[in-house]
């Protein structure tokens, strides 16, 4: 056999319609869904992308079971099967690989382990920096009337999508103070267990100023900071118990709307798709996944894990059910590869839901057309 004959890690390539697959995926260097590592905080700064994936492997934010720092890599490695049989997503009717799209894994932003408020800065940064790289692709034109589409951003300018491997869910507020400086307070999808706005006198205490920053309250501190948009941000798949009833009033304060993760049971998953649609509107959001949103049948390694939530289909489902939205970030998070099974349950899981995160992104530009 000839020494070139397995592609990978030299080049990425998908398959296309009708054409080979399953060609030693497992080969390599482990990079999401096999795509073309791109140094793009070092040498390749100016490497321009539509979407890239970014690792941000801190987990001194959570309350539990600590590991998420180890997300990036689990995820990436729970990924390898993700083309083995071609990209071709068969609800979304879209390979989001062959979608003309240039889509890069970026490897890890550096975070430190030793000062929460130095990594929590190191995040922000790092994301800031890909968030306003120059995309490869132009914005395009309106199907409809075949207008140039306009720039969603507050800037006017057409930036990539970056979606982040995480790390515990502190990570967020990061996150969304750099899409801030984008898109200016945005509306937000959170799938997970619990409600992450919990005050910090609640939630652990808050004994110092960077100890009130956690998993448990970056949302509190998105909203006081003015970064979520109010009353057009919902969570879904919730089940978590409370101090009490103010908990819930603390959430509205927040700005967000909640989906229990019992009532798949009586509105199904279409009722949920519906509900979120109707709560964002056709609005900029950013869509945040912690893992524990699936019930820890299906996806065991994470850090607070919460028995009666949904299975990975059903959230898939939803997710596709989010085709037409403009998504124009994304993370999964609290993912803790040294809880999961040896059949890489969890990181398999984490992997196929940005896969239709991907898809859905694919779809549709982050443009609206012109008046």
């Amino acid at each position: 056999m000839p020494l070139d004959y397995v592609k990978f890690p030299y080049e990425a390539v998908y398959p296309g319609d009708n054409e080979v697959t399953a060609d030693s995926i497992f080969s390599g260097i482990a990079t999401f869904a096999k795509l073309p590592w791109v140094q793009c905080l070092g040498k390749d700064k100016t490497v321009p992308f539509d979407v890239a994936f970014i690792g941000a492997p801190f987990d001194t934010g959570t309350s539990y079971r600590p590991g998420a720092r180890f997300g990036p890599a689990g995820i990436r490695a729970g990924s390898r099967r993700l083309t083995l049989y071609g990209g071709y997503n068969v609800p979304l009717e879209v390979n989001p690989f062959l979608s003309g799209l240039k889509i890069v894994d970026c490897g890890d932003i550096p975070v430190t382990p030793y000062d929460n408020k130095y990594a929590i800065k190191q995040i922000e940064v790092g994301h800031k920096e890909l968030l306003h790289r120059p995309t490869f692709s132009p914005l395009g034109n309106d199907s409809a009337t075949g207008l140039p589409l306009q720039p969603l951003s507050i800037d006017g300018k057409n930036h990539p999508r970056i979606i982040t491997l995480g790390g515990d869910h502190t990570i967020v507020l990061p996150l969304l103070r750099s899409i801030y400086s984008a898109y200016g307070a945005i509306s937000v999808i959170h799938f997970d267990s619990h409600l992450d706005t919990w005050k910090p006198q609640v939630f652990g205490g808050a004994p110092s100023d960077q100890a009130a920053i956690n998993h448990g309250t970056y949302f509190y501190w998105a909203s006081q900071e003015g970064l979520i948009r109010n009353g057009s941000s919902i969570h879904g798949a919730i089940r978590t118990t409370l101090s009490g009833p103010a908990d819930y009033a603390n959430d509205d304060a927040s700005g967000f709307q909640r989906i229990e993760a019992r009532e798949i049971d009586t509105i199904g998953t279409v009722g949920i798709i519906k509900k979120i649609r109707d709560t964002v509107g056709d609005k900029p959001v950013y869509l945040s996944i912690d893992i524990d949103s699936i019930d820890p049948a299906f996806a065991p390694a994470t850090g607070t894990p919460e028995t009666g939530g949904w299975s990975t289909r059903e959230l898939r489902t939803i997710l596709r059910g989010l085709d037409g939205l403009h998504i124009v970030s994304a993370d999964i998070v609290e993912v803790a590869p040294a809880y999961d099974t040896n059949a890489e349950l969890t990181t398999m899981a984490a992997a196929d839901v940005l896969y239709e995160v991907l898809s859905v992104m694919a779809k549709t530009p982050l443009g609206k057309a012109s008046a």
